[in-house]
């Protein structure tokens, strides 16, 4: 079993739920994953050497290694989402791989309007918004189109994974609100589907055991419990201990100011990422959750951690987290040497 993209936070849960399950796993990705119990191989998925020494005696893949930042230049997508996954599949079939579960995301068939009650629509590069979503949106589309009874690919797409270690949403609002800086766009009602990072792990397991009716298929993936924008941002917010008090945003404005950030940014080749892109303002103002009794039909799995468990769950960690940064600060001047 190869698992690309070790190092991210749902490649870590995925990985640890096939060690429990008792399968054999090889992770490849760029920098040590930290994992017990695992062949390990680093490199650049778009290395077809690298890729090929991973997939020495592999039989099934999960192929989560992407470029996700909200921000970067077309090439660096197009060389990894793209022409990297491509690789990594053909590298599967030279293999004799039975079975290829693409990491996909909703936003492959997304144009910005809302969602609700959203099957998996087709990918559609010309839909889609952003760099990053246009490029899975074109290696979904080019994967899918050559699942066969040998080698099938299924493309699963799970909406925000979050809990505790994430940095793309949780981490975000968290620095946002910390900072002062957590608006909310628009009237916050929106209705948004998120997934727990355990679930998603589960289905990814879980599609590679599918019956062979769900090859060339795509599959939302979500917790199926679709809450606002604004409890979304409360929950994270307060399992933090954070004090936050919104202000509202009108969400034209949002986007806007975000598409000019984003042309900031590139034209002055600025470190980090903007404040907010045209994308982030979308998210965050528009309703996009999903009906899931397809995926749970067609896979054979249910979401098992509520987000009511979640945020107990992160409240948690988030404690545990605070808790050590207290006591770090109250060392010695010999504890810190040490």
């Amino acid at each position: 079993m190869l698992v690309t993209g070790a190092t991210s936070l749902l490649g870590h849960h995925t990985v640890t739920a096939l060690l429990e399950a008792s399968h054999e796993v090889v992770v490849l990705q760029r920098s040590p994953c930290g994992i017990d119990g695992v062949t390990e191989h680093l490199g650049s998925i778009a290395d077809r050497e690298v890729v090929d020494q991973a997939m020495v005696g592999v039989d099934q893949v999960i192929h989560l290694a992407a470029k996700v930042d909200p921000i970067g230049e077309w090439a660096d997508f197009e060389s990894i989402n793209v022409n990297g996954a491509i690789n990594v599949r053909d590298a599967a079939e030279r293999s004799g791989v039975s079975r290829f579960v693409y990491v996909s995301s909703p936003s492959v068939a997304h144009d910005g309007s809302s969602l609700s009650g959203a099957g998996a629509m087709p990918a559609d590069p010309g839909r889609a918004k952003g760099f990053y979503s246009i490029s899975k949106a074109m290696a979904e589309r080019a994967l899918l189109a050559v699942s066969t009874t040998d080698l099938a690919v299924i493309a699963i797409r799970p909406h925000l994974v979050i809990g505790p270690g994430d940095t793309q949403l949780i981490g975000r609002i968290l620095d946002r609100a910390t900072a002062g800086r957590m608006p909310l766009i628009g009237s916050g009602l929106s209705l948004v589907d998120t997934t727990w990072v355990d679930n998603a792990a589960d289905a990814l397991v879980a599609a590679l055991r599918a019956g062979p009716e769900v090859a060339g298929r795509a599959f939302v993936v979500s917790n199926g419990e679709p809450r606002t924008v604004h409890e979304l941002i409360d929950r994270i917010t307060t399992a933090a201990g954070i004090t936050w008090s919104p202000r509202h945003i009108p969400a034209r404005a949002a986007v806007a100011g975000g598409a000019l950030a984003e042309d900031v940014w590139r034209r002055t080749r600025r470190d980090g990422e903007p404040p907010m892109t045209a994308f982030g303002a979308e998210q965050l103002s528009t309703a996009h959750w999903f009906d899931q009794r397809e995926t749970i039909s067609a896979l054979g799995w249910t979401p098992t951690v509520t987000l009511a468990e979640g945020w107990e769950r992160l409240a948690a960690h988030l404690g545990r987290t605070r808790l050590r940064r207290t006591d770090s600060n109250h060392e010695t001047p010999v504890q810190r040497a040490r």
